[in-house]
C-alpha cells in the first residue's frame, strides 16, 4: 500500500480556533480561508461556543454546533451562509443536538442528540431546514460521528457503551439495517470518495479498511492521528 498516493487528508473547506476569554472559559467560532493557510476570516462571530462545521456539498452553506441554545446554553444545530450570514437554528430543541452532517445531495442534514433519552445519545436525520426531525437509532448505545457514503444510501458511525470502547456500525440511511463493522476498537468513520473504503480511528492511529469492515490496516505508519478526513490523492514522487 502507497500510502502518500492512495490516502491523504486535506483541509477542505475551514477550522475552528479557540479564543482564551476573560474568567478562564473558551470560546470557540469558526473561521474559513484559503487552502495555504491565508484569508483567516471568523464568520460565525458569536459570544458563544461554536464548533464542528459541515460545509453542504454545494459550498453555499455551513452546518455547525452552537452553545447558543434555546434552553441553559444547550447545544443546537445551526445553519449559515457561506460567508457567515443568515445564521439560523434549524434543531431548536431543549436537549443537546450537536454533530451535523450533509447528506450527499445536500438536503438532508444527519446529527446527534440526547432528546428522547437521558443517559445515551441517538442519531437523527432531519430536512436541511430544520423539519421533520427522525430517530434512525434507539437503543442503550451512544451514538454519534455518522458520515454518509458518498451515494447517500448508507451512515457509518460509532456506537459506545458504558465503559466500553466504541466501535464502528453501517446501517441504510433510514436507519436500518445496522451491521457492525469493526470488532475491536474503532471510531470517528470517513468515507472515501469512491464509496469503497471506510478511514477511521483506533488508539490514536487511523486505519482504513473496506465498505464491508474488511482489511483494516493501520495506514499511521506509528504517528499518532484522529478525526480522518478524504482528500485528493497526493504523489511525492
Amino acid at each position: 500500500m502507497e500510502i502518500n498516493k492512495n490516502y491523504a487528508n486535506e483541509l477542505t473547506v475551514g477550522t475552528q480556533f479557540f479564543e482564551n476569554i476573560p474568567g478562564g472559559d473558551y470560546a470557540g467560532e469558526i473561521y474559513v480561508m484559503n487552502a495555504d493557510g491565508t484569508g483567516q476570516t471568523n464568520i460565525s462571530n458569536n459570544p458563544a461556543f461554536d464548533h464542528g462545521p459541515s460545509s453542504s456539498p454545494d459550498g453555499t452553506k455551513i452546518a455547525f454546533t452552537s452553545q447558543r441554545g434555546i434552553s441553559n446554553n444547550n447545544n443546537e444545530i445551526f445553519v449559515m451562509n457561506a460567508d457567515g450570514t443568515g445564521q439560523t437554528n434549524i434543531s431548536n430543541n431543549p436537549a443537546n443536538d450537536f454533530g451535523p452532517s450533509w447528506s450527499p445531495d445536500g438536503t438532508k442534514i444527519i446529527f446527534a442528540s440526547d432528546r428522547d433519552a437521558i443517559t445515551n445519545r441517538d442519531l437523527y436525520v432531519m430536512n436541511a431546514d430544520g423539519s421533520n426531525p427522525t430517530r434512525l437509532t434507539n437503543d442503550p448505545e451512544d451514538e454519534t460521528w455518522p458520515s454518509w457514503s458518498p451515494d447517500g444510501t448508507k451512515i457509518a458511525f460509532q456506537s459506545q457503551s458504558e465503559g466500553e470502547n466504541e466501535v464502528i456500525y453501517v446501517m441504510n440511511a433510514d436507519g436500518s439495517e445496522q451491521t457492525r463493522l469493526t470488532d475491536d476498537q474503532g471510531g470517528q468513520p470517513s468515507w472515501s470518495p469512491d464509496g469503497t473504503k471506510i478511514a477511521f480511528t483506533r488508539n490514536g492511529q487511523i486505519y482504513v479498511m473496506n465498505a464491508d469492515g474488511s482489511e483494516q490496516t493501520n495506514i499511521s505508519g506509528g504517528r499518532f492521528g484522529i478525526d480522518p478526513d478524504w482528500g485528493p490523492a497526493v504523489d511525492t514522487d
